[in-house]
């Protein structure tokens, strides 16, 4: 019997509206020529109608997957947390290490959140029950297509919850820091209402200059 991979990545790390959605597949090592035929790569080089079109056939391909997401309050308390240790990152590996548990893969790719990839796969392992080896990458998502598939599921994910959000509350742009129509919804909003909306991480520079 082949090995069993995992990839896991992540989409909306540097937003300040809406969740951070990570996401992990687990596929027969078999497979992954197949999974790399699909034509996956970084999901930030596919179109979002590629992205679309070739997700239903990377959960096709996988034996398991699973799609988190890390909420505005969760991302606020792990910010503005007085333990060194318990930021974001850690936040990170902490939901990246309940999906290994989740996949019990015999090894797992891992597209790395902190400046010192290695320790970010030592936070996954410590917060995971399931042991198992773990590569630990910055650009992961560049170098192996199973990353590259789960950064496709997990942006598919954010991109429809985003959707979702502005026709709840009205076009804010893509929601990222650099994106001018962000920028001019958080001061827009202020105007009108007392607090920002759960949706938004207020713990972000952009929503407390706001």
């Amino acid at each position: 019997m082949g090995m069993r991979i995992a990839g896991i990545d992540e989409a909306g790390r540097g937003c300040v509206i809406g969740p951070l959605v990570v996401a992990g597949l687990l596929v027969k090592e078999e497979n992954l020529p197949a999974l790399s035929q699909l034509g996956v790569k970084d999901s930030k080089l596919l179109s979002p109608k590629k992205r679309e079109e070739i997700a239903p056939k990377i959960i096709k391909l996988a034996e398991k997957y699973i799609i988190s997401k890390i909420t505005p309050q969760q991302i606020d308390c792990a910010v503005e947390s007085k333990v060194k240790l318990q930021k974001l990152n850690w936040l990170e590996a902490k939901t990246m290490g309940e999906i290994v548990m989740l996949l019990e893969p015999d090894l797992a790719y891992v597209d790395a959140a902190d400046v010192v990839a290695g320790r970010f796969g030592q936070y996954i392992l410590e917060a995971s029950a399931f042991k198992t080896k773990i590569i630990s990458e910055h650009k992961a998502d560049r170098t192996y297509p199973i990353v590259a598939a789960a950064s496709i599921l997990a942006k598919v994910e954010r991109d429809n919850t985003i959707a979702l959000l502005r026709s709840e509350y009205g076009d804010f742009g893509t929601g990222y820091l650099a994106d001018p129509k962000t920028q001019a919804f958080l001061v827009e909003w202020l105007k009108s209402h007392e607090d920002f909306p759960n949706i938004i991480r207020k713990s972000w520079k952009p929503a407390k200059k706001a």
